[in-house]
């Protein structure tokens, strides 16, 4: 069992997500970095889709009352196991009674907690990531609470190597290096109703930088910058959207869609974000800024193929972990 000493602010149970229900009126949910998903369940020996902690911001403390294994993936919360520190992308063994603390983000807005065996609570429609707008999923369908207590799933294979293994780490993607760096870069592909906007609204969509206002959740980012035009106001029928989708609503202000967006819309699209970039997009912090890079779907696909290797090559190299040839860490 995990114990919640303190809360935080938002922290969720998350995994890749609910999908196939849309046509439904049911959203994906899931994390929002799926990057830091994949890696931290890699480095505890986990499914892919294990369930993970999602921590925004923090701060937030943890108590083990088992021993097990846990690595963090995503933004540097200055975190702590008893004490001592814990960085992120480092897997690490841990003791019944240990105290996990994440402090204030300094870097980044999100980290992941993978534990070895992943977050056990109850599958619902084929995942365990929390719906807040349905109030389902996850943990009682809400954000963790002090007092909550968390199970661990059984290890799907415990005579693995890497669960007996000694700490390790990998190197994290490059984006992640470049900390909070202004603007971010996040590659974009014209969306449907690109060339309703004005060419003016089209340059500025393009060349301004855009700030990711306090505003912002789970559902959707809302950035302010300058205002995009349509040539002709015109109603649109309402259509299904993805995250990724970049809406424009009436003020000319746009709305990037995430994991818990709705299923359908009606304001114009004007891009998409690309599926590799979702990821660096949910570390901006508020108020921080970003700009568009214009992208198309061959582009996209390279993105998504290089993010594949990089996984591959973090699982290449733990193949060659063994208790007794490494003392010390063995990737990093």
């Amino acid at each position: 069992m995990i114990d919640i000493i303190r809360a935080g602010r938002m922290n969720t149970v998350q995994d890749l997500g609910r999908h196939g229900f849309r046509h439904l009126g049911i959203c994906q949910a899931g994390v929002l970095d799926h990057t830091a998903l994949s890696i931290a369940n890699r480095l505890v020996g986990n499914p892919l889709d294990a369930a993970v902690i999602e921590f925004t911001l923090g701060p937030c403390m943890l108590l083990f009352s088992e021993p097990t294994r846990i690595a963090l993936g995503g933004a540097d919360f200055g975190a702590t196991l008893d004490e001592r520190p814990l960085t992120p992308w480092w897997s690490v063994p841990v003791r019944a009674g240990q105290l996990l603390k994440l402090r204030a983000a300094g870097n980044g807005m999100r980290s992941y907690l993978a534990v070895a065996g992943g977050i056990d609570t109850p599958l619902q429609l084929g995942s365990r990531a929390t719906d807040l707008q349905a109030g389902f999923g996850g943990y009682a369908g809400r954000a963790l609470l002090e007092g909550d207590r968390l199970a661990v799933g059984a290890l799907p294979d415990p005579a693995a190597v890497v669960h007996s293994a000694p700490s390790f780490g990998v190197r994290a993607p490059d984006w992640y290096d470049a900390g909070d760096a202004e603007p971010m870069s996040i590659r974009v592909i014209p969306g449907p109703e690109y060339d309703l906007f004005t060419a003016a609204a089209q340059r500025a969509f393009w060349r301004h930088s855009w700030t990711l206002t306090p505003q912002s959740n789970r559902m959707g980012f809302r950035l302010a910058g300058p205002e995009l035009n349509l040539k002709k106001n015109q109603d649109l029928l309402s259509h299904g959207v993805l995250p990724g989708v970049i809406q424009v609503p009436p003020a000319g202000q746009p709305i990037v869609l995430m994991a818990d967006a709705q299923t359908t819309g009606g304001y114009p699209k004007i891009g998409v974000v690309i599926n590799a970039d979702l990821a660096k997009l949910a570390q901006l912090r508020f108020n921080r800024t970003l700009q568009f890079v214009e992208c198309d779907i061959v582009q996209a696909r390279e993105a998504l193929n290089l993010e594949a290797l990089y996984l591959e090559q973090i699982e290449m190299a733990m193949q060659w972990l063994h208790p007794a040839k490494n003392p010390g860490p063995a990737v990093r």
